[in-house]
């Protein structure tokens, strides 16, 4: 049986095909197209005409290869920018009819349960508790969990096209924009700081977005070798230093030439940076893992499991 799964992030859509036997899943094909749902609209809580209209046109793109592949069932969900969008019924209708594609919306602590499902599936947590960290363009889940359990999740709209629009005004960011940016996030995650003082997690794993982005640049700088199907990827806390004091410090034109950079993260990689840098600031974290599977994988899970979400 085939399955595809098509995730409507704030800023990228993805498309996974996959194709499983006995319980247990092969990817046939991945896609993602930036098609920025969120940008310009997603502090003001709407999806303005011109996001909707490249939805259209990523969403037509999907069904089309959707066809090719003769698949049985599509899942497509929404999250941030679509759950808190004032016009969200009118954009779901929109897809249907252009479309034919059935848009669920799900919500934050739905959505921190399925990253949490995908990043148990393809790396092993082990019995201590980690903080899982997934940054999208509309909302920041975290989770404190091992491979047996969640013991605490949290979906936080905060995400990366949000903090962008809020904070950052130049480019490369100033120093003072910085120092905002900061004490919005010591006032807005004041929950989760209890949490990991709590739970004491001792490894911090990020999935997928960002992450990705991260552990590429790090691997091209140190020669490091990263397969297409890798669950889990290089990057070091020293790492993650190194290339975040770069990406501080140069322009948008110049992150583009650094290694690994890639478009669809370039504007934001900076503000995500600087909450993965707030967390190490205040928490001795042993390491930094990366996590290839997140919230895609995660429904896979749910499909294999005959969950429903």
């Amino acid at each position: 049986m085939k399955a595809a799964i098509i995730d409507l992030g704030t800023n990228t859509f993805h498309l996974l095909i996959a194709e499983w036997h006995s319980h247990r899943f092969e990817f046939i094909h991945r896609e993602r197209v930036p098609v920025r749902l969120g940008q310009k609209g997603i502090n003001q809580n709407t999806i303005r005409p011109d996001a909707i209209a490249r939805a259209t046109e990523a969403l037509s793109g999907f069904k089309t290869t959707i066809d090719q592949f003769n698949v049985e069932r599509v899942i497509a969900f929404g999250t941030s920018a679509l759950r808190n969008a004032a016009n969200v019924h009118a954009v779901l209708a929109e897809f249907k009819s252009k479309t034919g594609i059935e848009v669920q919306v799900i919500s934050g602590e739905r959505e921190a349960e399925l990253i949490y499902e995908g990043v148990r599936y393809g790396i092993e947590l082990g019995n201590e508790m980690s903080l899982i960290l997934d940054i999208g363009g509309g909302s920041v889940e975290f989770i404190i969990g091992n491979d047996e359990t969640i013991a605490w999740k949290k979906s936080f709209e905060i995400g990366a096209q949000r903090l962008l629009e809020k904070f950052q005004h130049n480019d490369p960011l100033l120093a003072s924009e910085q120092e905002q940016l900061d004490l919005f996030l010591n006032k807005e995650l004041t929950s989760l700081f209890e949490a990991i003082e709590r739970y004491q997690p001792v490894s911090l794993v990020g999935s997928s977005g960002t992450f990705d982005t991260l552990s590429d640049i790090y691997c091209i700088k140190h020669d490091l070798l990263k397969k297409p199907d890798d669950t889990e990827t290089p990057l070091s806390i020293t790492g993650f230093y190194e290339v975040f004091e770069e990406l501080l410090v140069k322009s948008r034109a110049d992150r583009m030439l650094i290694p690994g950079m890639i478009e669809m993260r370039v504007d934001m990689i900076v503000v995500a940076c600087c909450l993965i840098e707030h967390l190490l600031k205040r928490y001795q974290f042993q390491n930094i893992r990366v996590s290839t599977y997140a919230l895609k994988e995660g429904i896979l899970c749910t499909l294999i499991n005959k969950v429903v979400i």
